[in-house]
């Protein structure tokens, strides 16, 4: 089953501020919202828990090679 997931729910499930939600979504790099009513959008919770999962691996390998850069200089 396929969940929608409201604006506060996303901005808590992903700590991002309003603005900052609306400005990804124009940049393409979170998923859009959709139309659920006459005034009211939603988004799909697997989309969301998607974007966050890559958010955690892309942080991962990033602080990898970070880490692994300062090590190769302290030698």
């Amino acid at each position: 089953m396929t969940t929608l997931l409201r604006l506060s729910d996303v901005i808590a499930r992903t700590g991002l501020a309003r603005s900052s939600l609306y400005l990804a979504i124009n940049r393409g790099t979170f998923p859009k919202q959709i139309l659920i009513g006459s005034r009211a959008v939603g988004w799909v919770e697997e989309e969301v828990e998607s974007w966050i999962q890559d958010r955690i691996r892309s942080s991962r390998v990033h602080n990898s090679v970070v880490n692994k850069t300062e090590q190769n200089r302290e030698v």
